[in-house]
């Protein structure tokens, strides 16, 4: 068969869509010819995302994958985003160590609500399709089920890493965690998806629906673009609200989103830039040189202030930026602290849990002994001190950006 001759603007698009990616197979070569036989046939690609709603609220590290699933749309190709309706209910066991809970139908219908709220801050959710693989999955009888089972070996799952550490360890495995992937590979085949986009954690579960894809009679299978895992703000572990200490989430106030980008490890610096912002990679480069003689708090600076304009809007991102240089920086008190009524004496810890539902009482006494909490500006190391009537009022810190004032 004769190589066709790739254009130039393709090869840019891939690149483009590349960038910080893994596309499998193939590469770039593959995914520009891809995009050209799209506009040849003017038959736009169709770019999967699954999005099993397990929690409600999203953080930057989602956005990863969003931002690409974007560029996909800015080219005009079609956008299918698929609820997790069925699989959301097994959950995912990429990456984990144990048997993930299972959710009810409620909570995964409440929680995708949210998460279109959300994601719309990224791609134009109106343009995008939306299937629900509930509407699918639900409908397979028993025999369709083992005829799908069928098609890939017990080998073939024992290859993910998770699964075979897990074995290695003794650790229960459950039936039905198995079906998982099947179960979001068969998605593949119901939409018919020429991409499907992902976290590396996915690799496994997305080169499967190439494989089901095949077993189908798909004669051009989708292609896999990886997209890597972000690091929380320690810049150890993976982004996550388990880690809520760490994790940057879009329901964040522009303060706090911008407080928490500014607490970044240095070394997150160049890989936030790349993966979570629009900038070139000239300016990416030039940023990288810029570390070697400036403050990197500098460029936390630039950074913070152009992901929180991003979710918030300019005005958000300016307070956002004046509030971090007269409370951090300055080491001054906010304006607009929030008050709560202490109606007789009250311990710090319980003053504090009951006006923040947010932290455990655990994550309290680790901010004191940190060094995290203070009264009227003087560190307070144990969270069962006693805050008296007498004693009103009171600005009680805890953590570097919050504060409530005892009245």
């Amino acid at each position: 068969m004769e190589a066709l001759k790739i254009k130039e603007e393709f090869i840019k698009q891939a690149e483009l869509l590349a960038r910080g990616a893994e596309v499998l197979p193939g590469g770039i070569e593959e995914l520009a010819l891809k995009l050209q036989k799209s506009k040849e046939e003017n038959k736009p690609l169709r770019i999967k995302l699954g999005m099993d709603p397990s929690r409600p609220d999203l953080h930057l590290g989602h956005t990863v994958v969003l931002r690409k699933i974007k560029q996909f749309q800015d080219l005009g190709h079609k956008i299918i985003l698929i609820v997790g309706g069925g699989t959301g209910m097994i959950g995912d066991p990429s990456g984990k160590s144990d048997t993930r809970p299972s959710l009810t139908k409620e909570q995964v219908e409440e929680n995708a609500r949210t998460y279109f709220e959300q994601i719309s801050k990224v791609i134009d959710v109106d343009k995008a399709e939306i299937r629900n693989n509930a509407d699918w999955l639900f409908n397979l009888n028993f025999i369709d089920m083992l005829k799908l089972a069928s098609k890939v070996t017990v080998a073939q799952i024992m290859t993910r890493d998770d699964f075979a550490k897990r074995y290695a360890e003794n650790r229960p495995i459950s039936l039905h965690e198995f079906f998982y992937p099947l179960m979001q590979a068969y998605d593949s085949v119901v939409v018919d998806a020429d991409v499907e986009l992902g976290g590396t954690d996915q690799r496994f579960n997305n080169l499967l629906g190439r494989e089901i894809q095949s077993s189908f009679g798909k004669e051009h299978p989708q292609m896999v673009i990886l997209l890597p895992l972000l690091e929380g703000t320690d810049g150890i572990v993976k982004m996550s609200k388990s880690f809520p200490e760490h994790c940057i989430s879009l329901t964040d106030s522009p303060k706090d989103m911008y407080g928490k980008l500014m607490s970044i490890s240095d070394n997150l610096i160049v890989k936030y830039f790349a993966l979570l912002t629009e900038i070139s990679n000239d300016e990416l480069k030039n940023i990288e040189e810029q570390l070697k003689t400036v403050n990197p708090r500098d460029l936390k600076m630039k950074l913070a202030y152009t992901i929180t304009e991003m979710y918030n809007g300019t005005q958000a991102a300016n307070e956002a930026q004046e509030n971090f240089v007269k409370v951090v920086q300055n080491k001054e008190i906010p304006d607009d602290i929030p008050e709560s009524q202490i109606s007789e004496d009250i311990t710090l810890i319980d003053f504090i849990s009951n006006f923040d539902k947010s932290l455990s009482r655990g994550e309290i006494k680790r901010l004191a002994a940190s060094g995290a909490l203070k009264i009227n500006g003087e560190k307070q190391a144990n969270p069962s001190f006693l805050i008296t009537k007498s004693m009103l009022p009171v600005t009680v810190q805890y953590g570097k950006r919050k504060y409530v004032k005892g009245i």
